[in-house]
């Protein structure tokens, strides 16, 4: 029975990681909100302050019109870049559309640029709880 479960565990341990890398990777597309790609309209450029204030969900769409939840994400940092070419990094979950970021890039002058970073979050808050008094 040892042996068994010891054979199990060697075959299983692999193909586990193997998903797990599998789903961590770089999408690209646009931030609009949830009430625009459920209308199939894209968000109005030029009228970012009242849809950001108008709209509670933001989401990212590919160029394929598939739209993910970003959960981990604040909606004000996703507000800021609506109708911007965004890039994120994370582990993407494909069952509920959603996206655990672990960094947001935004395309300007021609380049890449980091507007959110998981890590950099992190960093700030330790150091915050820290020297709070």
């Amino acid at each position: 029975m040892k042996r068994v479960l010891t054979l199990a565990f060697l075959i299983i341990l692999p193909l586990a990681s193997v998903a797990v890398h599998a789903a961590e990777t770089t999408m690209e597309g646009t931030i609009q909100g949830l009430m625009c790609v459920t209308f199939g309209k894209i968000c109005p450029v030029e009228k970012e302050d009242p849809l950001a204030a108008s709209e509670n969900v933001f989401v990212l769409l590919t160029e394929g019109k598939d739209y993910y939840f970003i959960p981990n994400l604040d909606r004000i940092i996703l507000a800021r870049h609506i109708n911007e070419k965004v890039r994120i990094k994370g582990e993407v979950n494909s069952k509920f559309k959603s996206i655990n970021a672990m960094s947001l890039e935004y395309f300007k002058d021609g380049k890449w640029k980091t507007g959110w970073d998981k890590q950099k979050e992190e960093d700030i808050t330790r150091w915050y709880r820290l020297n709070r008094y």
